[in-house]
């Protein structure tokens, strides 16, 4: 199932997209109500289910899916009112999965700021067929999901655009797959804690790399290089319909409408059960939390040699989940 949020005068009306297009949650529910007595107490308990994303998600899956044969009945309900974020993150966690997006962007970030360094590193992966010692991820990342703590504050949505810092020469995009929770989580086992998604957005974690790599030297991870933007989907899929197929999906990256990249989800280092548990060891975990499984690879620009510079359009999306497409801005001077 399909979701978004439109802004209506106060409010924010969740719409699912049905057969006849984008459809009000509550008109939907509002049919059911008194057809299924299940339904009538699940919608007495989650009474803010026609406004928050979340709380529907958080409906019984028995629930949901009536819902979604309902909307094939229910007329489209189009209103001429923008499309904002799906939900408000209440927090924002960032994993890295992937060893090569490690591998290609460490060798990108060489390549960007200190290419001098460049031929001996070539020359050393030529003959050891490995990649160069440095690029590789530390031990703890072997033994357990990594990640660091982001700004939920800042999220953007399609549309939008892209502020680029004056501190800034090197911005960056960063392809991911984003996940959100319905349920609460807390010393959770994998498999409870996977139950627990509710729903898939695609995430680009924006980047100002020559700020991130002196903030990564201090030993305290990325500030502002990462706290000032964060762009998600106005789309998001339900968890049912994506966590079977996670580690297949296809992407793709375009700048100013040409295609750069078409980065996949394949061989993450954890499952999305294994990540979130590990979150929730003796730590509470509550719906509305937000996760993103790190960069997929080939999915920024410093891997392939194209950060963005103003002016530039970036979209990039995830077939099945939707896309996301935003211009790129200078600051203005003080």
């Amino acid at each position: 199932m399909q979701l978004r949020r439109v802004q209506h005068g106060d409010e924010a009306i969740v719409q699912m997209c049905g057969a006849n297009g984008w459809i009000s949650v509550g008109d939907v529910l509002n049919k059911l109500k008194t057809q299924d007595a299940e339904i009538t107490a699940a919608l007495w308990e989650h009474s803010s289910w026609s406004e928050c994303l979340i709380k529907f998600l958080a409906l019984p899956a028995s629930v949901r899916a009536h819902c979604e044969k309902a909307a094939a009945t229910v007329e489209s309900s189009e209103l001429d009112s923008p499309v904002i974020l799906p939900f408000e993150p209440r927090s924002c966690r960032d994993f890295m999965f992937y060893e090569k997006h490690m591998h290609d962007a460490a060798r990108g970030f060489v390549k960007t700021f200190w290419p001098k360094y460049m031929p001996a590193i070539r020359a050393y992966e030529t003959l050891t067929r490995r990649p160069f010692p440095a690029f590789r991820p530390k031990t703890l990342w072997h033994r357990e999901p990594i990640y660091y703590m982001g700004n939920h504050l800042s999220f953007l949505t399609c549309g939008d655009d892209i502020v680029s810092p004056r501190y800034t020469n090197a911005l960056d995009f960063e392809l991911e797959l984003g996940f959100v929770l319905a349920h609460e989580l807390f010393d959770a086992s994998p498999d409870e804690a996977e139950a627990a998604i509710g729903g898939f957005v695609v995430f680009n974690d924006i980047s100002a790399r020559d700020v991130q790599f002196l903030e990564m030297k201090s030993g305290f991870g990325p500030q502002k290089s990462k706290h000032f933007c964060n762009v998600m989907s106005s789309t998001l899929v339900t968890a049912d319909k994506i966590l079977p197929v996670w580690q297949s999906l296809q992407g793709f990256v375009k700048i100013n409408g040409h295609l750069v990249s078409q980065p996949k989800t394949l061989n993450p280092r954890w499952s999305l059960g294994e990540a979130l548990s590990h979150v929730s060891r003796a730590e509470r975990l509550l719906p509305g939390e937000f996760f993103g499984t790190g960069t997929l690879p080939g999915g920024s620009g410093i891997e392939i040699g194209h950060l963005l510079n103003a002016g530039d359009v970036i979209e990039i999306g995830i077939d099945g989940i939707g896309s996301v497409r935003n211009r790129v801005v200078q600051q203005r001077a003080a």
